[in-house]
């Protein structure tokens, strides 16, 4: 090879390298660009899933054991009632209807902590307001009769009486009720009681409030369907659709 060619080439090879040293620091703004555009969109897309469709909530107490034990996380489907509707048996969530829990002081978090919590409530993994909310099960939709109780202990629902296979009981009692009811649930709203019925302050014992003790369609935030966390008690939370069979419509409704 002549000196001239070698020459040449080294020449062709500089305008190469000087377009590869231009174009690496444009591959780690683009990477980065990328990154973030990812994690704009997987925030975005997870804000608008617990928006519309799920949100995790933990249970704070005791009103529904053994079915759910304090602390558990649970998966809501907000799509219940808006789009699905509520069915006896369904587990929900809802908001306070006025006067049914105490006010509680607010949770002392240093700023790390309340941050990461705010971060972590934006995409439904965690539920700062859940001390506002209460959970419980449905056990009358509009129009129904619910009473308690009958000659063998039994909730009646527009008079057929159900086998109640997920409550709590203390020792001794076969009562599904400590105290008799006997009521009509209005138009959009719901009858719900606590699985641990006899530690639980449900639709039985919030008669003086100003819903008289029924829950509000509006109120409910959604249907839980799985305990999510811990890992030992996770679980699909049945409806027990068995349970609520042959119940006949409220008296004038098809």
């Amino acid at each position: 090879m002549t000196e001239e060619s070698v020459r040449e080439h080294t020449e062709d090879e500089q305008p190469l390298r000087r377009r590869q040293r231009r174009t690496k620091p444009r591959g780690a703004l683009t990477f980065l660009r990328d990154l973030l555009v990812i994690l704009v969109v997987a925030v975005l897309i997870s804000f608008l899933v617990k928006t519309f469709l799920i949100r995790s909530f933990y249970i704070p107490s005791e009103s529904m054991r053994e079915t759910l034990e304090v602390n558990d996380r649970i998966i809501v489907n907000e799509l219940v009632p808006k789009l699905v509707p509520i069915d006896r048996g369904d587990v929900v969530v809802f908001r306070d209807p006025g006067g049914w829990l105490t006010p509680q002081p607010p949770i002392q978090q240093n700023p790390v902590a309340a941050g990461f919590d705010w971060a972590l409530s934006i995409v439904g993994l965690s539920a700062p307001d859940s001390n506002d909310h209460l959970i419980k099960r449905v056990i009358g939709l509009p129009g129904d009769h619910v009473s308690c109780c009958n000659a063998l202990g039994q909730v009646s629902v527009n008079g057929v009486p159900l086998n109640e296979p997920y409550i709590t009981l203390p020792s001794g009692e076969t009562r599904a009720s400590k105290d008799d009811f006997d009521q009509v649930v209005p138009a959009g709203s719901l009858w719900v009681m606590g699985d641990n019925r006899y530690n639980s302050k449900d639709s039985r014992y919030n008669g003086d409030t100003p819903g008289k003790g029924f829950v509000p369609m509006d109120n409910v935030v959604g249907r839980a369907f799985v305990v999510s966390w811990p890992v030992a008690h996770w679980a699909w939370l049945d409806d027990y659709p068995s349970t609520f069979a042959g119940i006949p419509s409220p008296t004038g409704k098809k």
